[in-house]
């Protein structure tokens, strides 16, 4: 199908609360990862580099630092009708918020009046992930299926974290979708293993429509699109699932094509920045067949400065981007975004700092993540003192000390 008749609908109205402090003064979709991106930019470049050019990015929470990213990022070319626009929740059905993903959907049908499409895609806007959706459409056309949800395959123990996918013998409709059931029903052939919603779906245009005019009328429904919308589909037969396992991306490798991860908690998150840093890292940020797009900021390269004795400017095992300087100080395994300052005799170690923290002469940070704008005074102590740290800041499950945006850390 040309993607002149397909429209995307990205869902970027994410609170986030397991993020917080990160998602304080933001929408989860905004949050930033590995120094240079948004979580939002996974969802879009994969839309882009698959050729999908008329992008709405549905924002409710705390948009305004997501709708100027969306706006001042993600600029294509209107001379051949192409855009990204972040579209706010406008109560064109009345005086209420998105009661939920179907609701977001049925309040800007507008938008889909306009363009006339004949397939929707609608992406969640926070998982990282590679996938040409190309895939995806040309399996949900060939199969005539009014929706078609993209599973990823996960051990059945794990089922009670996901929306469930359980087929026919074929491997392809959906027989039945749960929410976190805890009785799972595996993979045909696959016994250890379930279908899991990935929470991006493929929909036939009139039969999104359809459903979610619907779903308005019902006072009982969540209305909410894999809790309501598509079990009703599945009802109706007209569901099927994409497998994601059968994902061909340019430029991926066996161990990184089914890479997928929902970083919606502070370990999930922390995490994912500790495998980028590794030496062979399951995601690959480095491949270029298709490349994950943002924009760059007009910074100059980053500096190391000093090697006067135990005053050496180094970082290893670490991502440093554009305006870094590390000046005498110490980064090991650790993100540096853009503007981060290292001072003398400071040390950094398993810690994503993100844009212009600066980290003072002296100070320790480890395995921490610290938000944009914060100042650790000299020789101020963050992850050394577990019982000190959760005093005086929210610490993770696994013990990740988080600093909220623009604090002051004193020593």
């Amino acid at each position: 199908m040309s993607a002149s008749r397909v429209f995307a609908i990205v869902l970027a109205g994410g609170e986030g609360k397991r993020l917080a402090p990160l998602t304080a003064d933001r929408a989860k979709p905004a949050v930033p990862f590995a120094g240079n991106y948004r979580l939002v930019d996974f969802a879009l470049s994969n839309l882009v580099n698959a050729g999908m050019l008329r992008i709405a990015v549905l924002t409710q929470y705390k948009s305004h630092s997501l709708d100027r990213h969306v706006t001042t990022t993600w600029r294509l070319s209107p001379l051949l009708g192409n855009y990204v626009t972040p579209v706010p929740a406008q109560m064109r059905r009345g005086p209420h918020w998105f009661a939920g993903s179907a609701d977001a959907i049925y309040q800007n049908l507008n938008l889909i009046a306009d363009e006339r499409p004949r397939t929707i895609c609608v992406f969640g806007a926070d998982h990282i992930y590679r996938m040409d959706p190309r895939q995806m459409i040309e399996q949900h056309i060939a199969l005539g299926a009014g929706v078609t949800v993209a599973g990823i395959r996960v051990p059945i123990e794990s089922a009670g974290a996901f929306g469930v996918i359980e087929t026919e013998p074929d491997g392809r409709m959906i027989r039945a979708f749960r929410e976190k059931p805890s009785d799972p029903e595996p993979m045909p052939g696959e016994p250890t293993m379930v279908l899991a919603s990935m929470g991006n779906y493929v929909f036939d245009a009139g039969v999104l429509i359809d459903a979610v005019t619907r779903d308005a009328q019902d006072p009982r429904s969540a209305h909410d699109l894999g809790g309501n919308i598509i079990p009703m589909l599945v009802e109706q037969g007209k569901a099927h699932v994409w497998d994601f396992a059968s994902s061909d991306v340019p430029g991926t490798s066996d161990r990184d094509r089914a890479y997928w991860r929902d970083v919606g908690t502070l370990d999930a998150y922390y995490d994912a920045h500790m495998d980028l840093i590794s030496v062979d890292p399951v995601f690959n940020l480095y491949n270029e067949e298709w490349p994950i797009l943002t924009a760059p900021e007009p910074l100059p390269p980053a500096k190391f400065v000093f090697d006067e004795g135990d005053r050496v400017g180094v970082a290893t095992n670490s991502m440093v981007c554009a305006g870094v300087v590390v000046s005498g100080g110490t980064v090991r395994r650790s993100i540096l975004s853009p503007g981060v300052h290292v001072h003398s005799f400071a040390e950094v170690e398993g810690s994503v700092l993100m844009h212009d923290v600066d980290v003072g002469r002296g100070a320790i940070v480890r395995n921490a993540i610290v938000d944009k704008n914060v100042r650790i005074a000299a020789g101020a102590r963050v992850g050394v003192d577990a019982e000190a740290d959760r005093a005086r800041f929210p610490t993770s499950r696994n013990g990740i000390v988080v600093i909220g945006k623009g604090q002051t850390v004193e020593a």
